[in-house]
């Protein structure tokens, strides 16, 4: 494998902690987790202990990294097809919101204990008749005395069974659309939260993911994140930073299923031989590495304005969306190089393949994507 120059020797050194802590902590279990439905709260805690989340939070709030150590946790996890693993909605979604925008009583009560996985975060953007569409949202903070009364619902929450916090995305002003948003930081303990069933999904078994019920649930003035109607601009703030997560999460996954899948054909026969005796194999495979070896060229240049400082939003969608869909194609071509067992629960190729989809939904669609890049041109 080349060197990436993107990364230093402390940030490789990590890389290998956390293969160590996915080979001995999540690789043996996983496959009950995916049955069960849910992550156990134990592997937090084990994770926190490791060092593992809220990684480019400085200490007391972190381990004291920056977003390469981010990354590390990122790829990893995706490149040994552990993609229901909900780390990084904690630590480089919920973790920065809380940091930046919240108040010196929100980080102090919140982010030491995510940091040691004793408390685990998640998002609260979506609504059943609003996904992208933000403008569309009816969750609802008003204004009472010492502070806010929320009511609304929220669907499709990582880590919606397992959270103990939440950043909600609401309105105060709904007259005025996308410019009425505020985010709050939701105790989810508090009087007035409920949550739905775990909700069935195609993939990704393994992640906890709910629907969150708000019914007079009254915030302190201090839950405010940031400043009132401020909420739109602070997502497009973080909007960057999250579609790269979301396209190292692909690449990572689609480079290891490749190496998988390598492993398959030269040892899997078919008509006399070794299924990378045959051409279509090797072009199948020739294409897919040639294309992740350009792909991760461009997203190491990616990571590297990010971990400086001037990642774009423009760029962060180009990551997500040429990631996103190259991982789709790739993952489809892998799994019918497996014949009838890429689509049997026995080879983790169908697993990455029906885990993958939803990386082309959330974070925003393709479509969003491809219209947000062509109005920078």
């Amino acid at each position: 494998m080349v060197q990436r120059q993107v990364f230093r020797d402390d940030h490789d050194l990590f890389r290998e902690q956390v293969r160590r802590f996915i080979e001995t902590q999540i690789a043996p279990h996983y496959p009950q987790w995916e049955r069960d439905g849910i992550t156990p709260r134990l592997l937090w805690r084990a994770a926190g202990e490791a060092g593992l989340l809220n990684c480019q939070l400085p200490e007391p709030y972190g381990l004291g990294g920056d977003y390469g150590h981010a990354a590390c946790v990122i790829e990893e996890l995706a490149r040994a097809n552990f993609l229901g693993i909900g780390f990084s909605i904690h630590s480089d979604m919920v973790a920065p919101y809380l940091m930046q925008y919240g108040t010196a009583g929100v980080r102090d009560a919140w982010l030491p204990k995510m940091a040691r996985g004793e408390a685990i975060g998640a998002i609260a953007m979506t609504e059943p008749n609003a996904g992208s569409d933000l403008k569309s949202l009816r969750t609802r903070a008003d204004v009472v005395d010492g502070g806010y009364r929320l009511n609304g619902q929220k669907t499709w929450i990582t880590n919606g069974s397992n959270a103990d916090v939440a950043v909600v995305v609401a309105t105060v002003a709904p007259e005025l659309g996308a410019g009425g948003l505020s985010l709050f930081c939701v105790d989810l303990g508090a009087p007035g939260v409920s949550r739905g069933p775990p909700m069935a999904k195609i993939g990704q078994h393994a992640q906890d993911t709910t629907e969150l019920f708000f019914e007079d649930v009254l915030l302190p003035a201090d839950h405010l994140l940031g400043e009132e109607r401020r909420g739109f601009a602070y997502l497009e703030e973080q909007l960057a930073a999250e579609r790269l997560a979301i396209a190292l999460r692909a690449a990572a996954s689609a480079e290891g299923m490749l190496a998988e899948t390598v492993a398959y054909v030269r040892q899997r026969k078919a008509f006399g031989r070794l299924l990378i005796d045959h051409q279509n194999t090797r072009f199948v495979l020739a294409s897919a590495a040639a294309q992740l070896a350009m792909l991760r060229s461009f997203l190491d240049q990616c990571l590297h304005e990010q971990m400086h400082g001037r990642l774009d939003t423009t760029r962060a969608a180009m990551a997500k969306l040429n990631a996103t869909e190259l991982q789709g194609r790739v993952l489809d071509d892998l799994v019918q190089l497996h014949g009838g067992y890429g689509y049997s629960s026995e080879y983790g190729i169908g697993r990455a393949w029906a885990d993958a989809r939803a990386l082309r939904i959330f974070g925003g669609t393709s479509e969003i994507l491809r219209d947000l890049i062509g109005r920078s041109l």
